[in-house]
């Protein structure tokens, strides 16, 4: 039974690892997001970080990238910033491989 055990510890612990990663990850990918948007709308220093903050923040509202598409889709109305759908989903997809270059490589240092 112990060997049972220790594989289910271990399991429990991957899961644990995996989910704290890819946590980080998306809040990487937000955060350069936030960023990015910042830019766009002529945002810098403390309020391009607080910003992307914000970014980072709107992706607790619900589960999956929906709710920071809405935020930064309803952002760039506000201010005129002419970019599409598919140019900020788009986007939000290169991030993430940014992101997940950047955090592993910070885990591994």
């Amino acid at each position: 039974m112990s060997t049972f055990d220790d594989r289910e510890r271990a399991e429990e612990a991957k899961y644990a690892h995996d989910s704290a990663l890819q946590f980080k990850i998306m809040n990487r990918r937000n955060k350069l997001l936030g960023l990015w948007a910042a830019d766009l709308m002529n945002l810098s220093g403390n309020e391009a970080e607080a910003y992307a903050k914000s970014v980072v923040m709107s992706d607790l509202e619900e589960p999956g990238d929906e709710d920071v598409f809405r935020k930064v889709r309803g952002d760039f109305d506000a201010k005129g910033v002419d970019r599409s759908d598919a140019r900020i989903r788009e986007h939000m997809a290169e991030l993430l491989a940014v992101a997940r270059e950047q955090i592993m490589k910070e885990v591994k240092d």
